[in-house]
């Protein structure tokens, strides 16, 4: 899968990963593989992803994610 982490500044990252764990409205999520196609806002937290069985966290104030065909694009500020 394909993560893209955008803030209004930069491309904070940009890779593949394995799996993400987001900080949704109602609770964490995680987004495998084939998952289906969402659209969500998130709230303050860490965005947690997979690199090579590594995890990796980035902290967000918030912002919204798009999945689709294993993309996960994430809007951050």
């Amino acid at each position: 899968m394909t993560l893209k982490v955008i803030s209004a500044q930069a491309i904070v990252f940009q890779g593949e990963v394995e799996s993400v764990t987001l900080p949704g409205q109602i609770g964490a999520f995680t987004v495998l593989p084939g998952h289906a196609t969402l659209i969500s806002s998130l709230l303050k937290g860490k965005i947690a992803y997979t690199i090579g069985g590594e995890r990796h966290e980035q902290e967000i104030a918030g912002g919204v994610v798009d999945v689709d065909r294993d993309v996960i694009s994430v809007c951050i500020y």
